[in-house]
């Protein structure tokens, strides 16, 4: 508006000057046969500039304050939003900054926690193979007991069948016919009695 003012004063102050002016042109005008190169064509071209300028003037005053205006709330919008933004993605980037700073930190707690479940795991394999070993002597011991419970029971079956052969043939030496006729009788004796 201001700017206009000026223009105006400016164009206000040309008019004058022209009319001021004019006179000796006035005097040149009519030797000159064509109107438009004339002072009064002069003066009409500006009157033209005037109005067209005022027009102009006119229309950007009634509507593009509004235009200006609605221009001028979109760009403030888009600033606004531009700073939330902004706040936002420097939160984030102080987010991220921290987080690289525990890095180091979280990096070393989970070589910690790595090292503290190797041991652990080692611990729980060891303990495991002392299990394993353990039952497998117990087995083994088991497998050596029963082995030697069998081998003596077949020592045994074989010195009782050696002492069987060794006492038969000891006996089949000592025998003649008369006992055994002896024994035959006895025999014979105590089975008619169990039958009675």
């Amino acid at each position: 508006m201001k700017y206009f003012r000026g223009f105006a004063a400016s164009a206000l102050g040309m008019l004058l000057f022209m009319f001021l002016v004019s006179p000796p042109l006035f005097a040149a005008e009519a030797a000159d046969a064509n109107p438009a190169g004339s002072f009064m064509g002069l003066i009409f071209r500006w009157l033209n500039i005037l109005l067209v300028l005022g027009g102009i003037w006119y229309l950007l005053k009634k509507h593009g304050g509004a235009f200006f205006r609605a221009n001028a709330k979109a760009i403030a919008a888009s600033i606004h939003q531009a700073a939330a933004v902004k706040a936002e993605a420097d939160g984030e980037l102080r987010e991220v900054e921290a987080k690289l700073a525990r890095l180091d930190q979280d990096v070393a707690e989970l070589r910690e926690g790595a090292r503290r479940d190797s041991l652990a795991e080692a611990e729980r394999l060891k303990a495991s193979g002392q299990a394993e070993i353990e039952k497998i002597a117990q087995a083994a011991r088991s497998e050596l007991d029963a082995a030697q419970r069998a081998a003596k029971q077949e020592l045994r079956a074989l010195a009782a069948a050696m002492a069987v052969e060794r006492a038969g043939a000891l006996v089949h030496s000592r025998m003649n016919q008369e006992i055994r006729g002896k024994l035959f009788h006895a025999f014979l004796g105590e089975l008619g009695r169990s039958a009675n």
